[in-house]
């Protein structure tokens, strides 16, 4: 499995000299909140402060901190190359200048842009309005810090500290819709874990996502952290019902859904309460079908799409609060 903290150690491995671009303040509406990052290689960037001419005159002011004095010369001598203010400056590459040749340089562009510098930071006051091509009307502030290896060790702790704290994602079943889902929530910032009964099924998953082979799935629900949501689509209907009904018992659950028809849901239902001991109460809690019926659209890209969607929206209003409140240890479901 391959996380996020992986991809940041190896890019602050292999690129060079590095620039950290920070949002270290905001007012009103903007593209990101505090503390959003990107780091900016001469050719390369990881992460996002949001995209837009905010990025693009970030990028280009971090790309003019990282030229050293000597190749700032060199610059300055070649048609394209100024010197302004006494730090070399290059014309921008295609990597910031953004479609239809928009070019977002520095001084050049963004009236009201204030910018203070030295030789290893820098701070961009910039005000997104439509001086810059930006209409979100707030105001950001932007750092930007070379890289050293006490703030590379900085980075890669913080990624530790966050993605240890990440939201679990468990699916069950790797079928078309599972390895749909799977490709989904691996571009999301939580913990994807597929658990599968067949080991064909977990072949091809994303390498960001995180499987478990298992004869006895259900038994995962109970060692799941607290806050984690469930997605049941297995290849089986009662294995279905066995892993909706132990999700159920969890009440430190983010989100319980099942994948089906009414037809389905109202069979499960009637088992859970007469057979599985299951309470009405327990039973409203289940998400069935996942995703909604309101896009009558069964094709498993679409089915992952708006399940995705589903879950993240239940991780943020939920989780928080379900980890908090079992984070000092719960009851294991018996």
């Amino acid at each position: 499995m391959n996380s996020n903290v992986q991809s940041l150690k190896a890019f602050l491995g292999g690129a060079g000299r590095l620039a950290l671009v920070e949002v270290a303040g905001t007012k009103g509406s903007t593209p990101r909140e505090k503390g959003a990052f990107m780091l900016v290689s001469p050719a390369a960037i990881f992460g996002t402060i949001g995209g837009g001419q905010l990025e693009y005159m970030a990028i280009d002011k971090a790309r003019q901190m990282l030229i050293s004095p000597l190749e700032g010369e060199m610059a300055a001598k070649r048609p394209g190359g100024v010197l302004a203010g006494g730090t070399a400056r290059v014309s921008s590459t295609a990597a910031t200048t953004p479609p239809g040749g928009f070019a977002a340089t520095l001084p050049s562009r963004g009236r009201g842009t204030r910018i203070e510098a030295d030789e290893v930071r820098a701070t961009l006051d910039v005000p997104l309005g439509p001086e810059i091509g930006q209409c979100c009307g707030g105001r950001v502030e932007v750092l930007i810090r070379l890289v050293d290896a006490a703030l590379a060790a900085e980075l890669v702790a913080a990624a530790e500290a966050e993605e240890a704290h990440l939201p679990h994602v468990y699916i069950f079943g790797g079928g078309h819709v599972g390895q749909a889902l799977a490709s989904a929530i691996a571009l999301l910032p939580v913990h994807g874990v597929v658990i599968e009964t067949r080991a064909e099924a977990l072949e091809g998953m994303p390498e960001t996502v995180e499987t478990r082979l298992t004869p006895m799935p259900e038994a995962e629900v109970r060692n799941a952290p607290a806050g984690t949501a469930f997605a049941i689509l297995t290849h089986d209907h009662a294995l279905d019902f066995l892993i909706v009904a132990e999700a159920l018992k969890r009440d430190d659950a983010a989100y319980v859904g099942m994948i089906g028809s009414k037809t389905k849901k109202a069979t499960f239902r009637t088992w859970y309460l007469k057979s599985a001991g299951g309470a009405e109460a327990e039973f409203a809690r289940l998400v069935s079908p996942i995703g909604g019926d309101a896009v009558k659209d069964k094709r498993p890209p679409v089915i992952a799409a708006l399940a995705a969607a589903e879950i993240m929206t239940a991780l943020v209003v939920h989780g928080p609060a379900l980890r908090a409140d079992h984070s000092h240890g719960r009851v294991m479901a018996n």
